[in-house]
């Protein structure tokens, strides 16, 4: 599928490393380094500025190695970039570590994944059909 964008950014447009993966890397566009502290949340601007068409969202979602080793997440994740958004794409990402952590120009801060997805339409009834695991969540299918 092809997809309308602009980048405003000094960094190459979001590529898939692999045939296979299904997430392409969000790098910062800043001027400034940015150094979160513990628990500390920033908005992280891209550069860019996407047109999805209707039916598709893109999913901002943390970078896996960034989390394991660093502690740095997306706060909202996955976050939604709505088909009709027209503005730059920012990356809210949070310290969830016990160290300082610094965002330089350039760094893959986060992945995007372009989704497809269904409008709901709500039916209104006054009993839904009943399953074997009924009312039950929140860890009641076990915990093996």
């Amino acid at each position: 599928m092809q997809i309308k964008i602009i980048n405003r950014s000094s960094h190459d447009l979001p590529h898939y490393e692999t045939i296979a993966s299904a997430g392409m890397d969000l790098r910062a566009n800043i001027t400034e380094s940015i150094t979160l502290q513990p628990l500390e949340r920033t908005i992280v601007k891209t550069g860019l500025f996407i047109e999805l068409p209707v039916g598709y969202e893109a999913q901002v979602r943390p970078r896996s190695g960034l989390a394991a080793k660093k502690g740095i997440t997306v706060l909202n994740a996955p976050g939604t970039i709505d088909a009709d958004y027209r503005g730059e794409v920012g990356v809210i990402l949070v310290n969830l570590s016990n160290e300082n952590f610094t965002i330089e120009n350039g760094e893959r801060v986060a992945q995007m994944v372009i989704a497809k997805h269904e409008r709901a339409e709500w039916q209104v009834v006054e009993e839904l059909s009943e399953t074997s695991r009924g009312e039950g969540g929140f860890g009641s299918t076990g915990v093996k």
